[in-house]
């Protein structure tokens, strides 16, 4: 992977004294990030195994633990947008360090809550301090790489949260196994809180692009590992010389309607994985699966996923951004009115590329925000993007859900489809967009 020269800002007193060395690199950067992503990822996937051991010692209903995981993970997407805002001021690194503890300090008080109110409150509490990790840890891995292989270090960095969402369900079982679920609330808790004291410790904060110590000039076109890259590139580089000033200097977007139309490909391209995984199950059981076999497509969906966003980055850096997004999306839609036709006993031909281009097509289409935003605002952009598509995330089971409850769960799917495929010709206008400003 290239690493661009990026300079930083030394490690601190506390790090000097201890012996620690920095951070300082773009290799170790993006390894710092990608840590913090298992550990935060991490932090909010174990509590779901919890949750059923929560509910039968209180004794709640299937409506207060859904409201419990609402209020965990809601509260986790409402503000990023004012995070990434605050990182300019605060620090990238520091608000990411402190983000991850609030929501590890979030996660110990309930491990000591009473009852169902304060645990829904902490809940709501811990998720606020989840708003840092995606647009901060995004914006600081696409500067570091700015001059080449962007999309392959967002896609590690992309990747790496599904490594926590697997191995926290099972580092919480088996504190819950022996001590209960109030056991694995703390631990979560005590792992977040001393993986970011570490993390703020040892990784040093990027210097600010513009500032006293320079980095690489935004005006400037970067190279690329791919022809299509590099058209994209010194695309938005010309971009930046024609903008108006007042762009870079307030949400730094480079052309407010390409980045208008990648916002609605996102919230399509969000729409279609929240949807699926919901109905999945659904029309699987009328194909005639069981609980076992369930379980065993779904582990198939998520292994699948896990390689779609770690591959999918060297991909669009080879071919493209917007020849791969294309393609993914295609296979999104073919996936999806596949499934519905196939038999039960050939869902998984389905269902693996289906997983594979669900998960994968976001760390793509997370590179391509890079290329429509000025570095010095990135994180503001990434905000932008995030809370669209997550907020898309959120709405779409109930929007396709009230269609198949009318229409039925075919119908469901193939409008999903048709949503999903219409991507295409938005993502063209973007790449054209583009490579007209670079000419």
């Amino acid at each position: 992977m290239n690493q661009p020269s990026v300079a930083v800002r030394p490690a601190g007193p506390v790090a000097r004294r201890l012996g620690i060395r920095a951070l300082a690199a773009p290799r170790w950067q993006l390894g710092a990030a990608a840590g913090m992503h298992v550990v935060n990822d991490g932090l909010f996937a174990g509590t779901y195994p919890l949750l059923p051991l929560v509910a039968a010692e209180l004794g709640l209903s299937y409506a207060e633990v859904g409201a419990i995981k609402t209020a965990l993970s809601g509260a986790s997407s409402i503000l990023q947008v004012p995070a990434g805002i605050v990182a300019e001021r605060m620090g990238e690194q520091l608000l990411l360090a402190l983000g991850t503890t609030w929501v590890g300090a979030g996660l110990l008080g309930m491990a000591f809550a009473g009852g169902y109110l304060p645990l829904l409150v902490l809940g709501l509490v811990a998720g606020i301090g989840g708003n840092a990790q995606h647009p901060v840890a995004s914006a600081v891995v696409s500067r570091l790489f700015d001059s080449g292989r962007r999309a392959t270090a967002i896609g590690t960095l992309n990747f790496a949260g599904d490594i926590g969402k697997v191995i926290a369900p099972v580092i919480v079982g088996v504190a819950a196994a022996y001590a209960g679920w109030r056991a694995g609330f703390a631990v979560l808790g005590v792992i977040g809180v001393v993986f970011s004291l570490l993390y703020l410790i040892a990784v040093p904060e990027p210097a600010r692009i513009g500032s006293a110590t320079r980095g690489p000039d935004p005006s400037q076109p970067a190279g690329s590992a791919s022809t299509q890259d590099g058209a994209v590139s010194r695309a938005s580089s010309s971009e930046t010389a024609s903008v108006a000033a007042s762009h870079v200097e307030g949400w730094g977007i480079r052309s407010p309607r390409l980045f208008s139309i990648l916002i609605g490909i996102g919230v399509l391209d969000s729409m279609a994985r929240g949807t699926a995984l919901v109905f999945i199950p659904f029309l699987l059981q009328e194909k005639g699966a069981d609980a076992t076999s369930m379980s065993f497509y779904f582990s198939m969906i998520f292994a699948a996923g896990a390689a779609g966003k770690f591959i999918c980055g060297p991909l669009a850096d080879r071919f493209g951004n917007v020849g791969v997004i294309a393609i993914t999306e295609l296979v999104t839609a073919a996936a999806l009115v596949g499934l519905l036709a196939a038999p039960l006993g050939w869902a998984l031909l389905a269902l693996l590329p289906l997983g594979f281009v669900l998960n994968g097509t976001s760390s793509v289409l997370y590179a391509l925000v890079a290329n429509l935003t000025d570095p010095r605002r990135r994180a503001r952009g990434y905000g932008i993007y995030y809370t669209c598509s997550l907020l898309a995330s959120a709405a779409a089971p109930v929007v396709y859900g009230l269609l198949a409850d009318r229409a039925g769960l075919g119908a469901a799917f193939i409008a999903l489809a048709v949503a999903t495929a219409a991507i295409v010709p938005a993502v063209v206008t973007v790449g054209r967009g583009l490579t007209a400003a670079a000419e």
